[in-house]
């Protein structure tokens, strides 16, 4: 069985996460949604919102299953017999990011294969961060976030402003 993993803080999961979770899901026979959390930022979302915003919209994914963690996302792959790891690629600053971070899991974890997927659907420039902004300044985020999300992401992101 071929395993693969796609993980991200999902603060909040946008159609850019969502496309990067269809398509990778097509080519493995179980891909598993990881929710991490990231110490190096503050996450505006729980760790149990942010998985329930991926259930809402992953429910139709027969063969995607979704999981946390707050270990290395390398060493959860390990743990779990899972030898991909998917990481969407938007541009030139995700690219430095992603080699770094490809090279670390490798030496951590040479049998795990990261695997790069670009954005589709004129998704290349949404970020979590861009959506938090949006939502900030009163714009109407429905382009970039899943609509069963929406009035989460945009009543929780308010409060916070």
């Amino acid at each position: 069985m071929r395993k693969g993993l796609y993980a991200g803080t999902f603060d909040p999961l946008t159609l850019g996460h969502l496309d990067v979770i269809k398509r990778a899901a097509k080519l493995v026979d179980e891909l598993t949604v990881l929710v991490a959390n990231n110490n190096l930022k503050q996450h505006r979302f729980t760790k149990e919102e942010r998985l329930d915003m991926v259930r809402k919209v992953v429910k139709d994914i027969p063969n995607v299953k979704i999981d946390s963690t707050e270990s290395l996302v390398v060493r959860y792959a390990k743990e779990h017999g899972i030898g991909m790891m998917f990481r969407g690629l938007r541009n030139i600053q995700d690219y430095e990011y992603e080699y770094s971070l490809a090279n670390y899991n490798t030496n951590i974890d040479p049998d795990v294969e990261t695997v790069l997927l670009f954005p589709t659907n004129n998704m290349h420039f949404v970020s979590s961060s861009s959506i938090k902004e949006l939502v900030y300044h009163g714009v109407d985020i429905s382009r970039y976030i899943p609509k069963e999300n929406i009035k989460i992401v945009e009543d929780r992101l308010k409060a916070k402003s």
